[in-house]
């Protein structure tokens, strides 16, 4: 049975207690959702073991804030199962978080093969080494929004609509959900639970921003590039709708939802989504327009024609009822809040400043407005 016993657990905040010396295994640690939660795991006192290639960009979140030096990183490929088994057994973890992935809709059109194999063999691979581990007792699985198939209706997605998936990267992250059902169904049932212990759930956020994000084909970091070189920002499809949130927002609802799972077993043990209040649902003409006004300098926009002409989705959103319920998660910042976080970081950043601290600072901020919220 386990020592510790949650004083914060049903309030929807994150228990510090909780976290402090627990061991995580955090896979894709090196990208711009992970960096920002290896940060955050950190600053909880939690013992990380970080898994993952190397960082995907220069410069990089990971390398801005030093990012290495809080973590045990092993610098290893998701489809290598030999190296995943021994890295998540020498971290003797409890907790798995698996974020390693392709991450972009653009690149899984030129490259479908390593986008399936990252995202669907990535996965059956983590399962693997969870069951060979042997001390691990919870496992979010970190999909995304579009692994709904979406029918450009006006409602927003709940987590028992069917899944699907236009394109590779969609349809990759949809196997990776399907994956995850399977092996909580064969090898963590949940009337098994007295003998294997482990609880699995999926997670499934919307379009996470904030400073650090130097990904390619993303919106916001081609805006302040853009910005930063004083020309305008081109944008290919202005009326397209979004869950545009802090990337903090959904970081917190894993946190969460692995607490839940740890605590509680298999109650918690199934899909969840962590997006945005629906007024938050914004087309990316709105949030281009909104970071060029707290930009300033003459920031501006231009709408351009999708040379490529690849399909994305015009209309997605979430339905987090669930969440909200069963979880007590809630978003904490606003979309404005958001943009002000990124501009922050953005104008620290070009001025030299200290990132690192300023990292720390959002997530602390971030954090008591959490706890402000659960006690009131």
């Amino acid at each position: 049975m386990e020592e510790w016993e949650s004083t914060m657990g049903d309030m929807g905040v994150i228990d510090r207690q909780f976290w402090k010396g627990r061991r995580v295994f955090l896979t894709g640690h090196t990208g711009f959702k992970g960096s920002w939660l290896s940060l955050w795991l950190h600053q909880l006192g939690a013992e990380v073991t970080g898994f993952s290639l190397e960082a995907p960009t220069s410069p990089s979140m990971f390398h801005v804030c030093s990012v290495n030096n809080y973590v045990h990183s092993v610098y290893a490929d998701i489809r290598d199962p030999k190296r995943l088994i021994e890295a998540m057994i020498d971290a003797r973890a409890e907790v798995v978080i698996h974020m390693a992935a392709q991450p972009l809709l653009r690149e899984s059109y030129r490259n479908p093969i390593e986008t399936y194999s990252t995202n669907v063999m990535g996965t059956v691979h983590l399962f693997e080494a969870a069951r060979a581990c042997g001390s691990v007792k919870a496992i979010v699985n970190v999909t995304t929004d579009k692994c709904y198939e979406n029918k450009e209706w006006d409602w927003p997605y709940r987590e028992n609509d069917a899944l699907g998936g236009y394109d590779p990267y969609s349809s990759s992250k949809a196997c990776s959900e399907l994956i995850t059902s399977a092996f909580r169904s064969s090898f963590f049932n949940p009337s098994g639970y007295t003998e294997h212990g482990v609880a699995v759930a999926s997670a499934r956020a919307g379009n996470v921003i904030g400073g650090g994000d130097w990904a390619q084909d993303r919106l916001i970091p081609d805006a302040l590039k853009a910005f930063q070189e004083q020309r305008p920002v081109s944008i290919r499809n202005p009326n397209a709708i979004r869950p545009w949130q802090h990337v903090l927002e959904p970081l917190s609802g894993y946190l969460i939802l692995a607490q839940r799972l740890y605590l509680s077993g298999t109650t918690y043990g199934e899909g969840w989504n962590f997006g945005p209040e629906e007024t938050d649902a914004k087309s990316v003409q709105w949030i281009v327009s909104k970071l060029c006004e707290k930009w300033g300098n003459g920031a501006a926009f231009e709408i351009v024609a999708d040379s490529e002409k690849l399909h994305e989705a015009n209309y997605l959103k979430l339905d987090c009822s669930k969440s909200k319920r069963r979880l007590g998660w809630i978003p904490q910042w606003t979309l404005e809040e958001a943009i002000d976080k990124i501009c922050d970081w953005s104008n620290a950043y070009a001025n030299s400043e200290d990132l690192v601290k300023l990292s720390f600072g959002q997530i602390e901020e971030y954090q008591q407005r959490m706890d402000k919220g659960a006690m009131q």
